[in-house]
C-alpha cells in the first residue's frame, strides 16, 4: 500500500462519504488510505473486485475495527454477510428460495395497504416527523407482514432492528449495551417465530418458508437459521426505514424532481436506485484480500480490507458525466446492494416495499419542504436520518 494515495478520515463522525474529500481523493487514485484499510472510489474498481475470487467479504471484522463486543459481535461474525465457502452457502440457499420474486411479489398487496393507511394519517394534518410518522411503522409493518406476526407489534420489531443499526456506524461503542440487549432479545423473537411454525401455527409467512427449506436440506444448523430470520429483519428494517427518509430528504432538495415523480408513477423504480446512488444508507461494501493482489497499478497486501463507496463509485465522472441528483437520467449500474457471491439476498424486497410506500406518498403530498432541520446518523458507515421534520401540501 503506497503511502502516497490520499487519505480519508472514515472514523471521523463529521466525515461525509459524499463530501469534497472524497471528489478530490477519487480523482487523484482509484483508492484511498482510511484508519480501516483502503477506500475504494472509483467504478470500475469497485466492479472488478465485487467480482474478483481473490477477495472475501471484509465485513466480518467490523466490530474489532470499531471496538466492539458481545451479542452482536458474535452474530455478525457468524452472520451470512460474515460468512464464506460452506457456512456463506447454507444460509444463503435457505434465503435465497424463501424470498423468491413470486412470494415478494404476492406481498404488495399488503405493502400497499401499509401504505396508504400511513398516509391517510398524514392527510389530517400538514407536518409531521417522518421518520416516525411514516418510515420506521412502514418497515416495521412490512417486516412483521414477512414474519407472520400480528401487525400490530411492528413498534418492537422495528425499535430492536434499529438499535442493531447503531452497531454498523462509526460511533458503534457509545451504543453497545442498547445494540447487544436488542439482539439478544431478536434471537429469542426467531426461536420463538420457529416454534410457531413448528407448531402449525403459521404456515406461510417468510419464517415458514425458511423452516420448509432447513427441513429439506438439512445442511444448517438450528442457530444458522435464527440468525438468518435476525439478519433479514435487520436489513428489512433498516435499510427500508433509512432509506425512504434519505430519499425524501433528496425530493425536498430538488423539488422539481418531486413533481418529475408525481407526474410519471412509471419513475418510481429509477427514483429509488438514484436514491442509492445519491445517498445510499449503507455508505460501502467492504471486501478484504484473501492474498497479495495487483489492482490498477497498486499492491494490495492479504489481509487488506477495502471499503468500496457507493456514492464516490455511483458519481465517478468515468460513467456519470451528471451528478446531480436525476430520476429521469439513464445511469449505469450502482453496487449499494454489493455483488458477487455476497450480494444483497433482500434487494428484491427492499426494491418492492419501497416502490409501494413511494407510489403511495406521491399521491398524498403536492409538496413537501423541511420543517426544521434534519438530524443525520453520521455519513460513514450505515446513515439515515434519525429525525427528518417535515411540512406538506396534501393531495386534495
Amino acid at each position: 500500500m503506497s503511502d502516497a494515495l490520499p487519505y480519508l478520515d472514515l472514523s471521523d463522525p463529521a466525515f461525509s462519504t459524499r463530501g469534497p474529500e472524497i471528489a478530490e481523493a477519487r480523482a487523484a487514485a482509484w483508492c484511498a488510505r482510511t484508519p480501516y484499510g483502503l477506500a475504494v472510489l472509483r467504478w470500475h474498481e469497485v466492479g472488478r473486485i465485487l467480482r474478483d475470487r481473490r477477495f472475501r467479504q471484509g465485513s466480518h471484522n467490523w466490530p474489532d475495527t470499531v471496538g466492539i463486543t458481545g451479542a452482536f459481535a458474535e452474530f455478525w461474525k457468524s452472520s451470512v454477510i460474515s460468512q464464506e465457502g460452506p457456512p456463506h452457502r447454507r444460509m444463503r440457499d435457505l434465503a435465497v428460495p424463501a424470498l423468491s420474486e413470486a412470494y415478494v411479489t404476492g406481498l404488495i398487496p399488503v405493502f400497499e395497504e401499509i401504505a396508504r393507511d400511513l398516509c391517510a394519517d398524514l392527510r389530517q394534518t400538514e407536518r409531521c416527523e417522518f421518520q416516525s410518522a411514516f418510515s420506521e411503522p412502514f418497515a416495521g409493518q412490512a417486516i412483521t407482514t414477512l414474519l407472520g406476526m400480528e401487525r400490530e407489534r411492528w413498534p418492537e420489531i422495528a425499535h430492536d432492528a434499529a438499535e442493531l443499526g447503531l452497531a454498523m456506524g462509526v460511533r458503534a461503542p457509545e451504543f453497545q449495551d442498547r445494540f447487544n440487549a436488542a439482539c439478544i432479545r431478536l434471537f429469542s423473537l426467531a426461536d420463538t417465530l420457529v416454534t410457531r411454525v413448528r407448531r402449525g401455527e403459521d404456515k406461510s409467512s417468510y419464517v415458514a418458508r425458511l423452516v420448509v427449506r432447513f427441513d429439506e436440506t438439512g445442511g444448517c444448523s438450528h442457530d444458522e437459521l435464527l440468525n438468518v430470520i435476525v439478519i433479514s429483519i435487520f436489513g428489512g428494517v433498516d435499510t427500508t426505514r433509512a432509506l425512504l427518509g434519505l430519499g425524501l430528504s433528496l425530493f425536498i432538495e430538488n423539488p422539481a424532481q418531486w413533481q418529475a415523480l408525481r407526474q410519471d408513477e412509471g419513475l418510481i423504480p429509477a427514483a429509488i436506485e438514484e436514491f442509492i446512488r445519491a445517498r445510499p444508507t449503507t455508505t460501502w461494501a467492504t471486501r478484504e484480500a484473501t492474498e497479495d493482489v495487483e489492482l490498477s497499478g497498486i499492491r494490495v497486501e492479504k489481509g487488506t480490507v477495502l471499503h468500496l463507496l457507493v456514492h464516490a463509485s455511483a458519481r465517478d465522472p468515468a460513467i456519470c458525466d451528471q451528478p446531480a441528483f436525476d430520476i429521469t437520467a439513464p445511469r449505469r449500474k450502482h453496487f449499494g446492494f454489493g455483488g458477487g457471491a455476497h450480494h444483497c439476498i433482500g434487494h428484491f424486497v427492499a426494491r418492492t416495499d419501497i416502490a409501494a410506500a413511494l407510489a403511495a406518498l406521491r399521491r398524498s403530498f403536492v409538496r413537501v419542504a423541511y420543517d426544521g432541520v434534519p438530524e443525520w446518523l453520521p455519513e460513514s458507515g450505515n446513515t439515515g436520518p434519525l429525525s427528518l421534520p417535515i411540512v406538506y401540501e396534501v393531495q386534495t
